[in-house]
């Protein structure tokens, strides 16, 4: 996560890219789009009950009392190891990452009123750090005129920054090139600060 420096620098960098535009920037970090608790839960169940085929190869005395304890000794011990949050990660299926982290934009989206901005010129940088997740979620007025291509190609290096660990500086620069989109496309013909500037960071 961003220190109080990092953040003082997108709060800055925000408020000078809307001197010039009359787009509203609002931009959101959250740590992990979802906890995956049923997936790592469901990881340790499954292998859980893979020891049953195995039991014919355990010692003849035990039981099937004992063999349903080793289960569940063995589903608990994995729920928690499970809970690790690089292994949890490598569990969760890719699309299903980028599925709930693309549901927590859109629902920042309209919590963040982008939707009430005048001219419908709202605009959102959301990022998921835990699942290297970013998109771009522009209202109707600024969609109509910035190609889908052009916001690609901005997400993408914002992911290789995010990727090495710089998602301080790969926000200024991502605000930073957004900022040039906007003013060519909505540039400042009246003074007004709808939304707050300072980056929205999520629990």
């Amino acid at each position: 996560m961003l220190n109080s420096d990092y953040r003082r620098r997108v709060a800055e960098t925000i408020k000078q890219v809307e001197a010039g535009t009359d787009a509203e920037l609002v931009t959101v970090l959250a740590p992990e789009a979802d906890n995956y608790l049923y997936i790592s839960t469901l990881c340790a169940a499954f292998l859980a009950l893979l020891l049953a085929p195995l039991l014919q190869f355990l010692p003849w005395w035990l039981d099937y009392r004992e063999a349903f304890t080793l289960q569940w000794i063995l589903f608990i011990g994995l729920a928690v190891l499970f809970r690790w949050r690089p292994l949890t990660m490598r569990l969760v299926p890719r699309k299903v990452k980028f599925w709930r982290a693309a549901n927590l934009a859109r629902r920042q989206f309209l919590q963040q009123e982008l939707h009430t901005t005048r001219g419908r010129l709202g605009m959102l940088i959301f990022v998921a750090e835990a699942e290297h997740y970013v998109e771009i979620l522009a209202d109707r007025g600024l969609a109509e005129q910035i190609t889908d291509e052009t916001w690609r190609e901005i997400i993408e290096e914002f992911i290789r920054e995010i990727k090495k660990g710089k998602t301080g500086e790969a926000f200024i620069h991502c605000i930073e090139r957004c900022g040039e989109l906007l003013r060519e496309v909505a540039p400042a013909t009246t003074m007004k600060n709808e939304l707050p500037n300072h980056l929205v960071i999520l629990d």
